[in-house]
């Protein structure tokens, strides 16, 4: 009787610990987070409306970190610091952006904004994880010149 007890206790207190994630990858209330369905829907079929879609989710992760280490997650900055300095980035946000995502962006001059944030978040991702080195400096190299 007392080994059923014990073992009770053992899986009431081991069943209360919900999953815990290291890193936020969006919101959602689905089995996915927004980072898988932005990036997947993206890169199945690519839209002006799905960059926009991706500039809005990233901007999401990288303002909000979360997770268990409340730091943004491995990459981000850099795939996101990526998009921003893409030429069409600028010109499809300004173009098919709704309200709400260009809410996110003080001013109309996205391709400027767009250039500087991008260089930012690529310096941030060497900050956060200085092994992203290798393909980071050659990248910020090259925009310098």
């Amino acid at each position: 009787m007392r080994k059923i007890l014990i073992l009770a206790i053992g899986i009431v207190a081991l069943s209360s610990c919900g999953p815990t994630t290291l890193y936020y990858c969006g919101e959602d209330f689905s089995t996915t987070y927004i980072y898988d369905k932005i990036t997947y829907r993206n890169f199945k079929n690519q839209t002006p409306e799905s960059i926009c879609s991706m500039v809005a989710g990233y901007e999401d992760i990288v303002n909000n970190p979360g997770g268990k280490r409340e730091v943004i997650p491995p990459g981000v900055c850099a795939e996101y610091g990526y998009l921003l300095l893409q030429p069409t980035t600028a010109e499809y946000f300004a173009k098919y952006a709704t309200s709400g995502q260009k809410s996110l962006f003080p001013g109309s001059d996205y391709g400027a904004l767009f250039m500087e944030k991008g260089k930012e978040l690529l310096q941030k991702e060497l900050e956060l994880y200085p092994e992203s080195s290798v393909f980071i400096v050659p990248l910020l190299k090259k925009l310098n010149n």
